[in-house]
């Protein structure tokens, strides 16, 4: 600040044919210097803080995955052994079979919520109010044809022509687990590859009818690109494809429940099918794919519920205009 208050005086002296004196120049720069000496002390200080608290979470992790390590390599050598090391059929359990369980434990609680709109525990979570609240038996009951239907006719396909790819890329069904830094690594990578899949094969689909043939698709091919690019171990694909049906349960069930990641913004979605096309909402903000969003109280809502009450009723709706 210094130096920009002294400009004037110095364009003047400059302007006269004079040169600064040596005082002004030994102020300036030692008031440069004491700016680059604040600027190195916070950012060391913070990056000081971020790695012992990165190390200090890494350090607890460790110490889980390593005192259940080799419970759970001692459980996957039982499994390769039962199965007598056929490589097909433990890519099939850990592809298909268990994220399927996973899938439907989950959404059968919900089917029973949707069904009967009980228990109000659970409907007061409700995103939107008063509509299918409980939803008709005959429009369940499509809902569940379908998604049997795409896990026969869709899902499973595509896991059998996943199968020689990933023997081409490597072995996914070896017979050693991967590191816990390893797999924390593949998550991470998955999680954003997905992303960036996600938000560019939802945004070619303008019209709702266009979505309704090929958004099928569109959603299970991005889970399973990353997997393909890394190679990844079937132990880490159970793992992944797992999380990705749960958090796609909790992205499309219509309650906004306590602890659980938000569903605001793809339920958003549903609603203008031209906003909020991603899953972490990145590119979302990039492409400015979610203005309209964040002018609603949707936005509002859209964050980690600590509480037991609805944010429906903590951030209501504004009144309708009449």
């Amino acid at each position: 600040m210094v130096g920009l208050e002294r400009l004037p005086r110095y364009q003047k002296m400059r302007g006269s044919g004079d040169q600064p004196n040596s005082a002004t120049s030994r102020l300036q720069e030692r008031h440069v210097w004491d700016s680059v000496k604040k600027a190195a002390f916070i950012l060391g200080s913070g990056l000081f803080v971020f790695a012992a608290f990165r190390n200090t979470v890494t350090w607890h992790l460790q110490q889980f995955w390593g005192a259940s390590g080799d419970f759970w390599q001692s459980q996957w050598g039982k499994a390769h052994s039962y199965f007598q090391g056929n490589e097909w059929v433990l890519f099939f359990l850990g592809t298909m079979v268990i994220p399927t369980m996973s899938f439907w434990i989950l959404n059968s609680l919900l089917l029973i919520v949707d069904a009967t709109g009980k228990p109000q525990l659970i409907t007061r979570y409700r995103i939107q109010r008063g509509r299918n609240d409980p939803v008709e038996p005959a429009k369940l009951q499509q809902a569940i044809r379908t998604v049997v239907f795409n896990q026969v006719f869709l899902s499973l396909p595509m896991v059998v022509v996943m199968y020689p790819i990933m023997k081409w890329r490597g072995n996914p069904c070896g017979t050693e687990l991967p590191t816990f830094h390893w797999v924390l690594l593949e998550l991470c990578f998955l999680g954003l590859l997905e992303e960036v899949f996600f938000y560019y094969s939802h945004r070619r689909k303008w019209k709702k009818e266009y979505e309704e043939k090929v958004g099928k698709m569109s959603n299970m091919l991005p889970p399973m690109v990353g997997p393909i690019i890394l190679g990844s171990h079937v132990a880490t694909m159970m793992l992944w494809f797992s999380l990705a049906l749960l958090l796609s349960t909790i992205s499309h069930c219509g309650y906004h429940l306590p602890l659980l990641p938000s569903p605001e913004f793809h339920d958003f979605h549903h609603l203008k099918f031209n906003q909020c096309y991603g899953v972490l909402g990145v590119l979302d903000r990039l492409h400015q794919t979610d203005t309209i969003f964040r002018e609603t109280k949707a936005y509002e809502r859209h964050t980690l519920l600590l509480s037991l009450t609805p944010l429906s009723e903590s951030i209501p709706d504004s009144p309708k205009r009449k």
